[in-house]
């Protein structure tokens, strides 16, 4: 469980943090971290590219192996904190004394024997290909493409489930809902990715978001005519556009639509989606 902090002022009101009780060391692997340059989101004569990005704590990247060879084998030595995902992480000391980080699940223990490979046992944290893995497994950590390293179900309490196999591919369920077909010769690993409650922790003031680098936000029907296509109008509060605009569709600082404007550009992956993620929310 998260803890909940005493409402001492209104910002600690309701304030809540993460739950840092299954961590067991404070110190990462020097060989496994690097330094992260500072992303202020500003170019080189300092002018803001990227909105709402600023400041915030210095933080080193952990360097997290999302793709294991086959034969691996190792003992998970620590559980840590990384400052740049919402999952933890673990530490896997290898037999020939060598370290990597992983992602941790659910219920992964100090001394657990972490492995990867065709033939290894279905059990939590351990690394398989999909036709390996037993139908309606619970898995995490998915290649999209063999060989290239995870790509699907990383956050903190995410999983997807295998729900089948046809001519070479896997039916996935996705985190959204969505079915999808993958290679099955892509790997994944077992289980549910762990910190699951960090979905249910409220920030509870500005500063926290500062500390993440997150800049403030100045929501566009308050601005100027001239500063935002949201803007501008007579009296008062008012909804998107004022004047000749009232009532437009939500539209960027640029006048992009946002907000239900369609994004999606690979057109030509649309052919492995067995069940879209909005059919899947209306059931």
């Amino acid at each position: 469980m998260e803890s909940i902090y005493n409402p001492t002022t209104p910002g600690r009101r309701g304030m809540s943090k993460r739950d840092f009780s299954v961590i067991t060391t404070k110190k990462p692997l020097k060989s496994l971290t690097v330094i992260k340059t500072r992303g202020s989101g500003r170019n080189n004569q300092g002018r803001i590219t990227t909105r709402h990005k600023g400041g915030g704590s210095r933080k080193f990247y952990r360097l997290v192996s999302f793709s294991l060879p086959d034969g691996f084998e190792g003992k998970v030595e620590h559980i840590e904190y990384d400052p740049n995902r919402s999952a933890n992480i673990a530490r896997v000391k290898t037999k020939d004394n060598k370290y990597v980080y992983i992602l941790a699940t659910q219920g992964l223990k100090v001394d657990q024997i972490i492995s990867a490979g065709p033939e290894v046992a279905i059990e939590n944290g351990n690394r398989l290909p999909l036709k390996n893995i037993p139908i309606g497994s619970v898995i995490h950590a998915i290649e999209l493409q063999p060989g290239k390293g995870a790509q699907i179900a990383r956050s903190a309490g995410n999983s997807s489930q295998l729900m089948g196999r046809d001519n070479g591919y896997a039916q996935i369920r996705m985190p959204s809902g969505e079915v999808r077909l993958i290679n099955e010769n892509c790997t994944a690993s077992i289980g549910v990715i762990g910190n699951e409650q960090h979905q249910n922790i409220k920030i509870g003031k500005a500063g926290i978001n500062r500390h993440k680098g997150i800049r403030p936000s100045v929501r566009g029907v308050v601005m100027n005519a001239a500063d935002h296509p949201h803007g501008g109008g007579d009296g008062g509060r008012h909804g998107i556009g004022g004047g000749k605009n009232h009532g437009a569709a939500p539209k960027t600082p640029w006048g992009q639509k946002t907000l239900g404007y369609k994004t999606r550009r690979r057109k030509s992956t649309n052919k492995y989606i067995v069940r879209s993620r909005h059919s899947a929310k209306r059931r």
